[in-house]
């Protein structure tokens, strides 16, 4: 690293002497921080990780998750070595990456174009999980995680919510008053052998204010591959609806299954519809790279005739008998076929050239952990970024990570307990719970004051 900058830990009554000395080692070795000012004002991001990720090659997840099989993950206790070194507040902050298609859609005053805008917003929030195989660690009761980002137009706040079930908030609004986003996330992990599938059920709401518009949708199920043996590779699979409860259209998109021999590895397709079910449009694409839109009746005959080559392909070929696939499926082509007529709406940055180093994380992802000595003295104590386990990890520091990790998980069982025994309820700080105000489903609405920055009562959770 060209530059190194210390980070100012805060003190834990605890490990005060142990973490004013490791504070002191981490400003001669370590660059957690934001970067500079550059000259118009705009905050200059780092574009690494303070330390390379370990290998995985030499722990075996086998020996932990063969007694598991069908259980819910939430209740594993993991090695800190499968983690990656974000919390799962700070990976919901990923959906924000393409917020500019947010804008572009508040921009647009056809309400067919900005449901096309909203659903390429929708699939790019899950595109940044691709080959990102560690598992972020999960929050604490009452942790929180605020992002501010001038130069993408929006702001954030997040805070983990239930502990039984894991439940995360959170609620980003636009700079400009354009557009909120908001929802809560309760991820059900569970273990089917070779597999881990997660759910991420719970409902995510976008609201573009200047249209007085709100869609509401849920996120496909994502499944990692191979976490015994193998290359590890993720899918994702499911219908989701996105609609806009003004105007009754919807847009239906279909995550492919990979398939058998995986033709349909990483597609998307599907229609926006208005309320009487006649198609509007047609999408399609990959999570991976990218969506485009295009007329309903010539991506009709587009398939069909897809459809009829596939057939013949298959009739020509002598078929193996079929089995589970363990290697990640090569689909026949890498890009996505353009179908005359098409419009691009979304398409996906290239990852940094370190990224395979750094957890395969995004540009933005890299960002996400990084703190300044101006930010800590603003930031609550429950912030993610002032996390021991999750700061020893991102430097390098694997023992000293699974030492801290451990702390935590004691010391939040021993404030469970604490509180059963003196029959005190959990109080959320920033959000509380009620039904969605578009669909009435179950959620966690936001409620206010937090960038106040009044932070009195808080717990201590680290």
């Amino acid at each position: 690293l060209s530059r190194l900058e210390a980070v100012t830990a805060r003190s834990f009554e605890e490990e005060g002497e142990h973490l004013g000395s490791r504070k002191h080692r981490m400003s001669e070795e370590k660059d957690c921080g934001g970067g500079d000012a550059l000259s118009n004002g705009i905050k200059k991001h780092r574009t690494s990780l303070p330390s390379p990720m370990f290998s995985r090659n030499d722990f075996s997840i086998w020996s932990i998750l063969r007694k598991c099989i069908g259980m819910e993950l939430s209740k594993i206790t993991m090695p800190v070595i499968f983690n990656e070194p974000l919390s799962f507040l700070q990976r919901l902050t990923e959906y924000m990456e393409h917020t500019y298609l947010i804008h572009k859609a508040s921009s647009l005053s056809d309400p067919v174009e900005r449901m096309q805008c909203v659903a390429a917003f929708a699939v790019s929030a899950v595109a940044s999980q691709w080959e990102r195989t560690g598992k972020p660690f999960n929050p604490l009761l009452g942790e929180t995680y605020e992002l501010v980002r001038d130069d993408l137009g929006f702001r954030l706040i997040s805070e983990q919510v239930s502990h039984h079930p894991p439940i995360s908030a959170f609620h980003a609004e636009g700079l400009n008053n354009d557009f909120i986003f908001h929802g809560s996330i309760y991820p059900k992990l569970k273990f089917w052998g070779k597999s881990v599938e997660a759910e991420p059920k719970g409902t995510i709401t976008l609201e573009l204010l200047e249209h007085n518009e709100a869609y509401t949708w849920t996120n496909p199920t994502c499944c990692v591959h191979n976490i015994i043996v193998g290359k590890l590779w993720i899918e994702q699979y499911g219908n989701v609806e996105i609609i806009n409860h003004k105007t009754g259209d919807k847009c239906v998109l279909n995550f492919k299954p990979c398939g058998l021999f995986g033709k349909e590895l990483h597609k998307v397709e599907g229609y926006i519809q208005d309320k009487s079910k006649k198609k509007l449009c047609a999408l399609y694409g990959k999570w991976t790279e990218c969506l485009y839109s295009v007329d309903p009746a010539t991506f009709d005959a587009y398939k069909k005739n897809d459809k009829k080559n596939t057939e013949e392909k298959k009739n020509s070929k002598q078929m193996s008998t079929p089995e589970e696939l363990d290697e990640m499926p090569v689909p026949d082509s890498e890009s996505v076929f353009i179908i005359p007529g098409s419009v691009l709406l979304w398409r996906i940055a290239p990852r940094p050239p370190n990224s395979a180093q750094m957890y395969n994380f995004t540009s933005f992802a890299m960002v996400l952990n990084e703190v300044d000595k101006d930010m800590e003295s603003v930031i609550p104590k429950t912030d993610c970024r002032l996390r021991p386990d999750i700061r020893a990890m991102e430097n390098g520091e694997i023992d000293q990570a699974s030492e801290e990790k451990k702390r935590l998980e004691e010391k939040q069982r021993a404030a469970r307990k604490n509180r059963s025994k003196s029959e005190e309820d959990w109080k959320t700080r920033w959000f509380h719970q009620g039904p969605n105000p578009y669909n009435g489903a179950q959620d966690w609405i936001y409620s206010g004051s937090y960038w106040d920055r009044n932070y009195f009562n808080l717990p201590d959770i680290y």
